[in-house]
């Protein structure tokens, strides 16, 4: 766009327009045909750009154009360019089937899988595409797998921690669940946010048997399909916890390379306390992270009395406990249950999956 004063030496300082001063001899600034020329074309060239036919009876076509760009009469279809900024106000979207996006349908796409497992692939992230976000949603609460993929070999790159390409899919888990992706035109897309951001991998408690949404599985050694879960495998591989299959038992807390090939294992945490792991404080010397111990009671002593042989025994009170070399004894009984447990509250236990 040009200023009046791109076009005339009769402008002021600020190339903009000026009265004129006749009795200082100052002449006001000429109109030229230039400059109404290059503000034609560009009201023209916003107006045809945005797909609306030029009328010269109509005046309100620079309207009707900008009407385009927002509200319920967006119309992404006639936009070249396609600004981020502009894409961030597109329309919501709603799936109820396997699709392919398009830039399109770039803005909230609202994905409902109650009927099937369903995928849903992004768009190819190409220069042509440019920086777009996406925010995919779910709507249903089913158990049906629902599948967010990348377009060919385009990469999602989340949980590069783990893996710096990123991963080819997400999934989105119960009703609620959400990610915020954007697009970088390179063969990337970013995640800006998500419904919950909890650390891949980390055990939690439930004051719910149901589960909540944002990513969530048993805490019960489920077995996963390395296809279906690759970043949780790239963690249970770089956890230092990873055993085999053969050696899980006394590791249960850790994770196992399942069948080798194709499969994997969870940790298992049902019914079980969990302690922090000693790290070389000396306190519970020996551990290793994920690994299981018995119940224990602490070292001790008792005095056993005998009616027929006092002496042999000591003079302390009649033994109450598990013990074999104690049952027969007079007056002795055995009491207890089949661990030594504190006062407790059972939680469902969950662990973070994506």
């Amino acid at each position: 766009m040009q200023k009046i004063g791109d076009i005339t030496p009769t402008a002021n300082a600020d190339g903009e327009y000026r009265e004129g001063n006749p009795a200082a001899g100052v002449g006001p600034t000429l109109v030229k045909a230039a400059w109404l020329n290059t503000v034609q074309r560009e009201l023209i060239n916003a107006i045809v750009g945005l797909g609306v036919e030029l009328d010269p009876a109509n005046d309100s076509q620079l309207f009707q154009a900008l009407q385009k760009l927002s509200g319920d009469t967006a119309d992404w279809d006639v936009l070249k360019h396609r600004p981020p900024a502009l894409l961030a106000m597109s329309r919501i979207t709603s799936i109820s089937a396997n699709t392919a996006l398009t830039a399109a349908q770039m803005g909230l796409v609202l994905i409902d899988a109650n009927a099937a497992a369903r995928t849903i692939t992004l768009p190819t992230s190409v220069a042509a595409l440019g920086v777009v976000d996406v925010i995919v949603r779910r709507t249903d609460n089913s158990t049906n797998r629902l599948v967010v993929q990348a377009a060919g070999t385009d990469k999602i790159k989340f949980h590069t921690h783990l893996n710096a390409a990123g991963y080819p899919f997400l999934v989105l888990m119960g009703s609620g669940d959400w990610w915020h992706l954007r697009s970088d035109g390179n063969g990337g897309w970013w995640p800006v946010g998500r419904f919950d951001g909890t650390s891949l991998g980390r055990p939690v408690f439930e004051t719910t048997t149901s589960f909540s949404p944002g990513g969530y599985g048993p805490l019960n050694s489920r077995e996963y399909l390395r296809s279906e879960w690759p970043w949780l495998w790239d963690h249970g591989q770089q956890s230092g916890m990873l055993t085999t299959e053969a050696a899980r038992v006394g590791m249960e807390g850790g994770w196992t390379s399942g069948d080798g090939i194709a499969t994997f294992r969870a940790p298992e945490g049902r019914a079980e306390f969990i302690r922090v792991l000693d790290d070389g404080r000396g306190v519970d010397s020996g551990r290793v992270a994920g690994s299981w111990a018995v119940d224990l009671l602490r070292a001790h002593g008792h005095n056993i009395d005998s009616p027929s042989n006092p002496t042999a025994f000591g003079t302390g009170k009649i033994a109450r406990g598990n013990r074999s070399d104690v049952a027969g004894l007079p007056g002795s009984e055995l009491y207890g249950g089949i661990e030594t447990r504190p006062r407790s509250i059972a939680y469902p236990g969950r662990i973070k999956i994506i």
